[in-house]
């Protein structure tokens, strides 16, 4: 029986080790950039990061990412200049584009619409949300004067919880626990987690720490909407918000009317994405994860270019 134990012991170790050297040689597992708090306060990634983001099971979305100096997934610095009608695209991961190989993303497919006239910088960072967005805005304040067009992608349910920017810490400290050491050491542990192998195991541990039944996702209310309203208020009002050359990106059948109202009563643009996408034939997203795929970006492009000829912005 001793000799039964050890030998499966053993046998449980060498297909441990064998699956181990699987997910390195096939580059199974998912790791993100390495992300930080810069001299700024912005939230973004270390500079100068290159690699493949991936996704799924078995590899379903393999993306190449270049981690520009200031931080972002692009295949530019974000140095604009007077020579060119300049946008600026900021958001979540949706704009942060780690799905889509960063020299096919948003900005890519409308510069090449226009070809040599516009320049289109991303700045797109997982978890941003609008004070996110607007601290990036006043931190960068001395680029964006030569910025001619901000689109800011914006979910209203998830993107204006607070009032206020407060850097996120444990987000960058949370790369460091032991798990997260352990993940990068041991890439089937990485591989494990990202198809969801481990979730039960991550929610026990929550529910330990917290001492408390983990609760359910909670419905948006009415009264939900409208805090989430005076929010935004509070923080066009502190950050001087630009409507004159800012538009918000956003999914109008999922966006609270009472925004959409107030909004068009200050004159405050939105370019609404929802329709065509609802509209589109083919898959928008990905199959394993819900982000945009390279249809649902060309979708999106598509809306950007719509919105700067109707506004006759290039004249």
């Amino acid at each position: 029986m001793k000799k039964l134990i050890i030998k499966i012991g053993i046998y449980a170790i060498l297909m441990l080790i064998c699956f181990e050297l699987v997910v390195r040689v096939f580059n199974l597992q998912e790791e993100h950039p390495v992300f930080i708090i810069n001299d700024l306060n912005v939230k973004t990634y270390a500079p100068n990061q290159k690699g493949y983001y991936v996704t799924g099971n078995r590899r379903m979305n393999f993306a190449e990412y270049n981690i520009n100096n200031q931080g972002f997934n692009s295949y530019k610095a974000f140095q604009p200049t007077k020579n060119k009608f300049n946008v600026a695209i900021i958001g979540d991961s949706f704009i942060e584009g780690l799905h889509q190989n960063y020299y096919n993303s948003i900005g890519k497919k409308i510069e090449n619409y226009f070809k040599d006239r516009v320049d289109v910088f991303q700045l797109g960072h997982s978890g941003y949300d609008l004070a996110d967005q607007f601290n990036l805005i006043e931190a960068y304040k001395d680029d964006f004067e030569t910025i001619d067009l901000i689109v800011i992608y914006l979910k209203f349910e998830n993107d204006i919880q607070r009032d206020h920017y407060t850097p996120d810490y444990y987000w960058i400290n949370s790369q460091y626990f032991t798990f997260s050491k352990i993940k990068k050491q041991i890439k089937l542990f990485a591989y494990l987690e990202s198809i969801g192998c481990l979730d039960h195991l991550r929610d026990l541990r929550t529910r330990f720490q917290a001492h408390t039944p983990q609760s359910k996702k909670m419905k948006v209310s009415d009264t939900m909407n409208k805090n989430y309203l005076t929010n935004f208020k509070i923080l066009t009002k502190t950050y001087n918000f630009d409507k004159k050359k800012t538009v918000f990106l956003l999914d109008q059948s999922k966006t609270y009317s009472g925004f959409l109202n107030y909004c068009d009563s200050l004159d405050y643009k939105y370019i609404d994405f929802g329709k065509a996408m609802k509209a589109s034939k083919q898959p928008t997203t990905l199959i394993y994860d819900m982000h945009w795929n390279n249809h649902g970006r060309k979708i999106i492009s598509d809306a950007v270019i719509k919105y700067i000829q109707s506004q006759n912005l290039l004249q």
